[in-house]
C-alpha cells in the first residue's frame, strides 16, 4: 500500500516537473505569454502562461494509472473518475483557449457549468446535509441537488482562479488544500478521492519550484480552471463520509479562496459593478502592499491556509453541540481577521478596478 502511494506521487510529480519545461516552451512558440500593462501586477515581459498543462499531465498520467485499479474495486468509483478526467479536459481546453485568445466571462462561466454537469452525471453529488446535533440527514433529490452542486462546483473552479494573482500562490494553496481534503478522504475510507489527492498533490508539487516566487511559468487561466476543478470534486468525495455538519470541513480547508471570492462579489455589488469587474482589493493585493514582496505575501497566505485546513482536521472529531460552537469560534476570529486585513473596511482609497490584473494567470489577474 505504501509503496503503492510513494509511485503514485512520484509519477505525477516527475511528469509534471519534466512537462514543465516542455510546457514553457510550447507556450513561447504559441504566443501564450504574458504581456504587462498599467492593468496587471506582473512586469516582467514574455512568461509563458501554461504551466497549468504540466500540472494536469501530471495529475492525468496518475489518473490514468489509477483508472484501472480502481475498476476492479469499484465501478462507481471508476465512473467518477472518468468524469473528472472528461471534465477537467474540458476546463482545460478552455483555459487554454482563454489564455491564448481570451474568452468572455458568459462564456467561460457556460463552460464551467457544463464541465460540473458533466461531474454530477458521472456521480459527483451533494446529495445530503447532516444536522450536527440530531445527526440527521437530510435528503437532497432532482433539481436542488443539480442545482446546489453546479454551484458549489463552479464556485470553487472560480475561487482558485480569482486568488491566482501572485506567483506560486495559487500552486501553493491548493498543495496545502489538496493534502487537507486528501487526508480527510483516508479518514473516511474514501478510495476514490484519497487517491485523486495523491496524484494531484504530485502534480502540484512538481511543478511549484518552477511556479514560486520568481516565477518561470504561470499556470494560466488553464491550470487554475484544472486545479479547482478538481478540488471541487476532491471535496464532495471527502465530504460523502463525514459524521458532523457535512460540509463544514471542505469550506473550512477552501476558506482562503472562497472568502477571497465572497468579499470579491460583495464588494463590487456594493459599488455598483458587475461582479466579473475587476479591482485590487483581493487578499494576495492588500498583504502585497503591506508585506511590500510577492514572496512574503505568497508564504503569508501560506500559512493562513495552513492554518484553516488545521482547523478543518481538528472539526472531524467533534459533534453535537461542540462542533457548533466549535464553528461559530472560527468565524468570529475569521471575522477579526479580515478585519485586521482591511478587507472589512471601506474603500475610498482602492485602486481603480483598470488596474486590475485580467484572470489568466499568475500575477496577471485578481
Amino acid at each position: 500500500m505504501s509503496y503503492e502511494l510513494f509511485g503514485l506521487f512520484a509519477v505525477a510529480f516527475v511528469v509534471a516537473a519534466a512537462a514543465t519545461p516542455l510546457a514553457a516552451r510550447f507556450a513561447r512558440l504559441t504566443g501564450v505569454v504574458d504581456r504587462p500593462d498599467e492593468r496587471r501586477v506582473n512586469t516582467r515581459e514574455g512568461i509563458p502562461l501554461l504551466g497549468g498543462l504540466a500540472v494536469a499531465l501530471g495529475a492525468a498520467v496518475g489518473f490514468s494509472v489509477l483508472r484501472h485499479e480502481l475498476s476492479s474495486i469499484s465501478p462507481a468509483e471508476s465512473g467518477r473518475l472518468e468524469g473528472l478526467l472528461i471534465g477537467g479536459a474540458v476546463l482545460l481546453c478552455a483555459g487554454i483557449w482563454d489564455d491564448r485568445f481570451g474568452l468572455r466571462a458568459r462564456n467561460k462561466l457556460l463552460i464551467q457549468v457544463i464541465a460540473a454537469g458533466i461531474a454530477i452525471y458521472f456521480g459527483f453529488q451533494i446529495d445530503h446535509f447532516r444536522d450536527p446535533v440530531m445527526q440527521q440527514d437530510w435528503q437532497l433529490t432532482g433539481w436542488a441537488m443539480v442545482l446546489i452542486t453546479t454551484v458549489w462546483i463552479v464556485g470553487i473552479t472560480n475561487a482558485i482562479n480569482l486568488i491566482d494573482g501572485l506567483d506560486g500562490l495559487a500552486t501553493g494553496v491548493a498543495a496545502i488544500i489538496t493534502a487537507t481534503l486528501t487526508y480527510v478522504c483516508w479518514q473516511f475510507d474514501q478510495t476514490l478521492g484519497f487517491y485523486v489527492g495523491i496524484a494531484l498533490l504530485g502534480g502540484l508539487l512538481g511543478f511549484l519550484p518552477f511556479n514560486f516566487p520568481p516565477a518561470s511559468l504561470f499556470l494560466g487561466d488553464a491550470g487554475s480552471l484544472f486545479i479547482g476543478y478538481t478540488l471541487a470534486l476532491l471535496a464532495i468525495e471527502g465530504s460523502s463520509g463525514q459524521s458532523v455538519l457535512t460540509f463544514v470541513v471542505p469550506l473550512l480547508a477552501l476558506a482562503v479562496p472562497i472568502l477571497d471570492t465572497c468579499l470579491s462579489i460583495i464588494r463590487r455589488l456594493r459599488r455598483g459593478e458587475h461582479v466579473f469587474s475587476p479591482d485590487k482589493q483581493h487578499m494576495h493585493h492588500r498583504l502585497l502592499q503591506s508585506e511590500g514582496s510577492h514572496r512574503s505575501a505568497v508564504l503569508s497566505l501560506y500559512f493562513v491556509t495552513g492554518c484553516f485546513c488545521i482547523i478543518a482536521i481538528s472539526f472531524t472529531k467533534l459533534a453535537g453541540y461542540a462542533a457548533i460552537f466549535f464553528f461559530i469560534t472560527v468565524v468570529i476570529l475569521t471575522i477579526r481577521m479580515l478585519r485586521n486585513l482591511g478587507l472589512l473596511t471601506p474603500e475610498e482609497s482602492a485602486p481603480s478596478e483598470t488596474e486590475e490584473a485580467s484572470s489568466t494567470g499568475d500575477e496577471r489577474q485578481a
